[in-house]
């Protein structure tokens, strides 16, 4: 029989479905060392979040098919690892939703009406209700940040408490948001009028600390943030200094950088409610993150896909030369497509050409959904579904298939329509390696093998790329190549740099006041 190693608390019910199938060894709260030395045994490894899935534990996995993960986020994983050594890992994605709203409405009360402080003073001998004057919910309003499965859920709560729900998220249409009775907003919009704010987005390069002292400023006095999401979407240091300054009337806290976390700055502050990074800890929705996983386990170990493989969608065996190379592909697309686009997104038009439209290209649609939702969403985008991430969303999807590739072998076109224009961005292979060949009208060839990249759309002109070279060198920021791409001379152009390293908000400010500069936009890839 196979082996699963169950290392952190799941339902009892899931186990004992499992074990019908396989052998199963519950050992919660291994160290580092004792879990690396036990799981050569072991064909799947299931956690939640506090066991840590190095890439030290995948190479001693050496019969490792599946890792499991009974919840949404896999930032515990180290997921390049596992794909490399060809363990696919599966999650939970919908499981804890309801719990995870529920535990973000509890934060927002105790918040609102000093729970945990008037607790423990009572508790404490003392009877000071003038102390705790708190806030009513009604007639406020609430500023989602991320409106996936949770966020609008949380939307939905909160307007049953007659709250006024503003909401950002690029890729949930203006219609979407409409039938959820949300209307959509900036960021900078919501953290200068709401009065609650709650982030539900992943945390990535990108969202790191997207909450900093520049928007703690942007807020009013009497603001407060709940974060029940992921550690380091806020910088801690900034928001104790905010609420100590009386800059801001309190935050919630439910995640933190590291866990199990038992001393950080927030836990001194009166006014920071914290809890143990309980969002998912209900009974239910452990049975359901726990019943997501198992099932897709004992399908993995029966032959068939996993529903919620969050990195190896289901190829067919013979599509796999053809359709595998692109994999890289069609998420680098995705991924930058959502980094150039601007404005509420409401369809992606994909255009597969050459000899991969003549194959199943679900598996490939699926991944340029992934790759554009990436930095806004937890959800893991599959070809199961993609069609119903997308319909969520208020997002059309329409796919085109077309045998002849002028320039290249196969080539994949996305095209994004948004509120603000439309965005091309197109790929392909060569010589083995993702090349991104289009950014809309013009023809380029780029290499994004990892780091940042400088977009500047401009009118060519003598003495701009030296002017911009000028203020990267300024900026102590290293440019390992450059790729200029024009409609014709004099006339409009882009500019791609390279860049070993991120270049500085002031650094872009000054590329675009250069004479001739549309935009400038700095991505990660």
């Amino acid at each position: 029989m196979k082996k699963v190693l169950v290392a952190d608390a799941l339902s009892p019910a899931g186990i004992e479905r499992l074990k019908a199938v396989a052998e199963v060894d519950v050992k919660t709260g291994l160290k580092p060392d004792e879990l690396i030395a036990a799981i050569g045994d072991y064909d799947a490894l299931l956690v939640r979040s506090q066991t840590q899935v190095t890439a030290d534990v995948i190479k001693a996995g050496k019969n490792l098919q599946i890792i499991g993960r009974a919840g949404v986020g896999v930032d515990n994983i180290d997921m390049k690892a596992a794909t490399e050594a060809g363990i696919i890992v599966v999650n939970a994605p919908t499981g804890n939703t309801i719990s995870a709203a529920e535990h973000t409405m509890a934060l927002m009360l105790a918040l609102a009406r000093h729970i945990p402080r008037a607790n423990a003073c009572l508790k404490g001998g003392a009877w000071e209700r003038n102390k705790f004057l708190g806030t009513e919910l009604r007639g406020k309003t609430l500023g989602v940040i991320g409106l996936g499965n949770i966020g609008s859920e949380v939307a939905k709560r909160a307007r049953a408490f007659e709250m006024k729900v503003i909401g950002f998220d690029p890729f949930v249409s203006a219609e979407r948001a409409k039938n959820m009775q949300i209307e959509l907003a900036t960021l900078e919009r919501i953290y200068k009028e709401a009065d609650f704010i709650t982030l539900h987005v992943p945390l990535t390069a990108q969202t790191k600390n997207m909450v900093g002292a520049k928007e703690l400023a942007m807020m009013k006095p009497t603001a407060r943030i709940i974060n029940a999401a992921r550690g380091g979407l806020i910088d801690e240091e900034a928001l104790v200094a905010a609420v100590n300054a009386r800059k801001l009337a309190g935050a919630a806290i439910d995640v933190f950088i590291k866990e199990p976390c038992t001393d950080n700055v927030c836990f001194a502050v009166e006014n920071i409610v914290v809890t143990p990074h309980l969002g998912a800890s209900t009974a239910e929705a452990q049975d359901l993150a726990t019943s997501d996983v198992v099932d897709q386990v004992i399908d993995i170990f029966s032959g068939a896909p996993a529903r919620y493989a969050v990195n190896a969608p289901f190829i067919a065996i013979e599509s796999l030369p053809v359709i595998n190379p692109f994999i890289k592909v069609a998420n680098t697309v995705g991924r930058l497509l959502s980094q150039l686009a601007e404005g509420q997104m409401t369809a992606i038009n994909i255009r597969y050409s050459g000899e991969i439209a003549g194959y199943d290209t679900r598996a490939l649609k699926a991944l340029v959904l992934g790759g554009i939702l990436e930095q806004i969403s937890e959800e893991r985008v599959n070809m199961v579904n993609a069609d119903i991430v997308a319909a969520r969303r208020g997002m059309n999807i329409t796919e085109q298939k077309e045998a002849a590739c002028d320039n290249y072998a196969s080539m994949i076109t996305v095209e994004a329509v948004t509120s603000g224009g439309n965005t091309t961005v197109a790929g392909t292979i060569m010589r083995g390696e993702t090349h991104i060949v289009r950014i809309d009208q013009y023809w380029i060839d780029i290499v994004p093998t990892g780091g940042y990249f400088l977009f500047a759309d401009h009118r060519d002109r003598p003495g701009l790329i030296g002017a911009v070279g000028s203020i990267t060198g300024q900026s102590d920021v290293n440019v390992s190549y450059m790729h200029l791409s024009r409609l014709k001379p004099r006339g409009q152009a882009l500019m791609i740099l390279a860049l070993d390293e991120a270049l500085p908000e002031s650094g872009l400010k000054q590329v675009r006041a250069l004479e001739g500069v549309q935009t400038a936009k700095l991505v990660k890839l």
